[in-house]
């Protein structure tokens, strides 16, 4: 196992009713702005919900953060900041949201243009303080210093790490997933088994606890996660589902062992340019990454194939081509494509990614950096 630091600062509110308790967190004379994505917050009355919580502090609210936030956008409210001298940061809403929110925090205490700082992943010297009310478990982003956006103008979807970007406290009310749309409730699933798939699926370093619990986080998600598209008010399985897609990207399962991430590296490509859905690409891409990597990957994914699917029969290429298999129809028993030109796309967006990759300096990847681009290539070509 590597040597770590783990270090995760964010107090999680968890439970029914549990909006009521964030004005014990947020102090009293703060100037709160409230940031929201569509008419779901307020339609569903969580809005009403937070501002009843925030009592007599001074709010704004600033709405219309995309799916995959957009950098024009945020700054816009960047410029609310400014203008209104906020102090505290309240992100309503699901991963992008909050993500979203991270970056106002940082780019509203940073002079000049943010990008160059962000996409380069260079330290903040300030952000300011936020926490969040999540309302749909997917990306982790509630408990962790990580934030994703996308430069619409440069065509360049980069993710991005400070510690001062923890949220100070997230609220997760199972009962606010209930209205979500089937398809979202999908993806979330898809994108939190995939969160732990990329810190799982590498090579062994004998990090025996963080394997189980990277297990029993995709064991959850594959039992529980089917019964979520049926059963949308069931508060034992959202509980679940809510829990394990913040374990599965909040650093716990990260630390002391190697990490991938190509598959999201190179899905954020397909967002960025063709604006199709984060963990749609994500489930486009790792089963072809899966048998490209696989010798390098060989032993984690005959762990993966016995622990988690319970193959414990034939030869060892046939247990990875099982398991394998068997990851693409969970995806698609979940409601997700599988093959890039399932969603209408031409062969030529191949080239297009690849063009992304070496454009903004993105090869190699993998947790052994072999992912060149005649590697990417062909991964692309199997996604097709």
């Amino acid at each position: 196992m590597f040597n770590f630091d783990f270090y995760n600062p964010t107090r999680v509110l968890f439970g029914a009713n549990r909006i009521g308790d964030i004005g014990k967190h947020i102090p009293a004379n703060a100037r709160v702005l409230i940031t929201y994505g569509g008419g779901s917050a307020k339609k569903y009355g969580t809005l009403d919900e937070v501002q009843a919580a925030l009592g007599d502090r001074v709010t704004f609210e600033f709405g219309g953060i995309e799916v995959n936030p957009h950098f024009d956008t945020l700054m816009k409210a960047v410029e609310v900041v400014k203008e209104n001298k906020i102090d505290f940061l309240l992100a309503v809403g699901g991963g992008s949201v909050v993500d979203g929110t991270k970056f106002i925090a940082a780019a509203a205490c940073y002079e000049g243009d943010i990008w160059p700082l962000w996409s380069k992943r260079q330290p903040l010297a300030r952000a300011l303080p936020l926490g969040c009310v999540m309302t749909l478990p997917a990306t982790g982003s509630e408990t962790n210093h990580v934030a994703v956006v996308t430069h619409t103008g440069l065509g360049q979807k980069t993710g991005y790490s400070d510690p001062l970007l923890f949220p100070k406290f997230s609220v997760l009310d199972p009962t606010k997933t209930y209205t979500l749309p089937v398809t979202q409730v999908a993806n979330g699933v898809v994108d939190a088994f995939i969160h732990v798939i990329e810190q799982y699926l590498t090579y062994p370093v004998y990090g025996k606890v963080q394997d189980r619990f990277a297990e029993g986080i995709m064991l959850t998600l594959l039992e529980e996660g089917p019964k979520a598209l049926h059963d949308p008010e069931n508060y034992d399985v959202r509980s679940a589902i809510t829990w394990s897609a913040t374990l599965a990207l909040n650093g716990l399962i990260a630390v002391g062992v190697p990490q991938d991430w190509a598959t999201h590296r190179i899905g954020h490509q397909l967002t960025a340019l063709y604006g199709i859905d984060h963990a749609q690409t994500l489930a486009i891409l790792l089963p072809s990454l899966l048998q490209v990597q696989r010798d390098g990957k060989r032993q984690k994914l005959l762990q993966y194939a016995e622990r988690v699917w319970n193959i414990q029969t034939g030869d060892e290429d046939s247990r990875i081509d099982a398991a394998i298999a068997k990851t693409r129809e969970f995806f698609e028993l979940m409601g997700l494509k599988t093959q890039l030109g399932a969603l209408g796309h031409p062969k030529t967006a191949i080239d297009d990614i690849l063009e992304n990759l070496q454009r903004f300096d993105m090869l190699p990847m993998g947790e052994r950096e072999d992912i060149d681009f005649d590697r990417a290539k062909t991964i692309l070509t199997l996604s097709y």
